[in-house]
């Protein structure tokens, strides 16, 4: 089976089974509306800029987890609840999971613009960059969920999720930018070899 058609397979079963029931419908809404955005985004783009199979295979987990959050809200995840009752904890941290992602996956998708548009040569400065990025972008998305708490008041505490935890803001882009660091880390080479692959198709 065509690796694209899977893909919208996992993205359409999880948006479905996340719509149906959710905690909170405004909440639900809030939290994958990134993921209806990315695909009509992606689906746009497919011909003119085809991604690396990694970039398309991160962008599906992230939605995975937008959707999982959406669901349940951030604060309410089963899983997430069980672990924090096994380490003795006092919060759900289904939105720090959320917050890595959200480092992990668009320092990939910086990366790669970076480098197939010249932007920058890969190496040191194109990873720092890309890492500033992701920041970047965590960082704007906190100011949207501010946005979004003053235009609706308490409607959008489930969107928040900061559960009375008053550095959440700060923990969350701290998570982001953990989450950058690790994706360089763990996945430039193999990032590396598939913009390549990309680049001699293109040729």
């Amino acid at each position: 089976m065509n690796k694209r058609v899977i893909w919208l397979i996992v993205f359409f079963s999880v948006l479905i089974w996340s719509a149906i029931g959710p905690k909170d419908q405004f909440t639900w809404f809030l939290e994958v509306l990134p993921a209806l955005i990315a695909l009509p985004v992606l689906f746009i783009t497919r011909e003119r800029f085809p991604m690396s199979p990694l970039a398309y295979l991160l962008i599906l987990i992230h939605c995975v987890i937008l959707m999982v959050g959406g669901h349940y809200t951030y604060a309410e995840v089963p899983l997430f609840d069980w672990i924090s009752q096994l380490v003795d904890g006092d919060r759900n941290n289904y939105d720090k999971l959320g917050h890595l992602a959200q480092g992990f996956v668009p320092v990939i998708l910086a990366r790669e613009i970076f480098i197939r548009r010249e932007v920058v040569k890969p190496g040191y400065w194109c990873n720092f960059l890309a890492c500033c990025f992701a920041l970047a972008f965590s960082a704007f998305y906190e100011l949207i969920e501010w946005w979004v708490a003053l235009l609706t008041g308490e409607d959008a505490e489930a969107f928040l999720g900061t559960q009375g935890y008053v550095w959440d803001t700060q923990s969350d882009m701290g998570m982001a930018l953990l989450g950058a660091i690790l994706s360089i880390l763990l996945l430039s080479r193999l990032h590396d070899r598939q913009i390549n692959q990309l680049t001699q198709r293109a040729l």
